[in-house]
């Protein structure tokens, strides 16, 4: 699937910055390993220690960070969330050059299952929770509902990708995107 757009190299603009790019591909890579690495406890846990790690960055760099990576400039409230939710069931959705408001609450959710997957593996490796049956349980629910929330944002990229002329994912590697005619650096 290729996706094309008319913008010309003079107008594109550095949208993501490197800590950005970097932790997303990171997370991708610790957290792709981790699941499947799953049998080998000592590989399994220092992943989940590397994308403890990396939350911690993430939260970081959501205060300090450049514009389009702080927490301020793309975490919705509840009414910009589901506006623009039903701007996107009527396909007529605002295109934002850092995260949308959909992209933003999946962030945060994001952060959040992954710090409750990350605290739950934590614990079983304590000795006080160590082969407890529910803290076992609720790791493999919440990486279930991980693998769900990875799903739905990556349909996301692709139908934002697809309705607004762009390619997130080159996005995300490049930390480039092209501005519309309307849109200024």
């Amino acid at each position: 699937m290729s996706i094309t757009t008319t913008a010309t190299p003079t107008n594109r603009i550095k949208v993501w910055d490197l800590g950005v790019r970097l932790f997303h591909w990171s997370m991708v890579t610790s957290v792709a390993a981790a699941y499947v690495l799953a049998d080998n406890r000592v590989l399994h846990r220092w992943l989940g220690y590397a994308v403890l790690g990396l939350i911690a960055f993430r939260l970081i760099w959501g205060v300090i960070g450049t514009h389009h990576a702080r927490f301020g400039n793309f975490v919705p409230g509840p009414q910009r969330f589901f506006r623009y939710v039903n701007d996107m069931r009527l396909r007529r959705e605002k295109r934002y050059l850092g995260h949308n408001p959909a992209g933003g609450a999946m962030i945060i959710a994001l952060l959040a299952l992954l710090s409750a997957v990350g605290a739950t593996g934590y614990m079983l490796g304590m000795d006080a929770y160590f082969g407890v049956e529910w803290v076992e349980r609720a790791h493999k629910m919440l990486v279930n509902g991980l693998l769900a929330l990875v799903a739905l944002h990556v349909m996301g990229a692709i139908l934002s990708s697809r309705r607004h002329g762009e390619n997130l994912v080159l996005a995300m590697v490049t930390g480039n995107k092209d501005l519309d005619d309307d849109e200024h650096a």
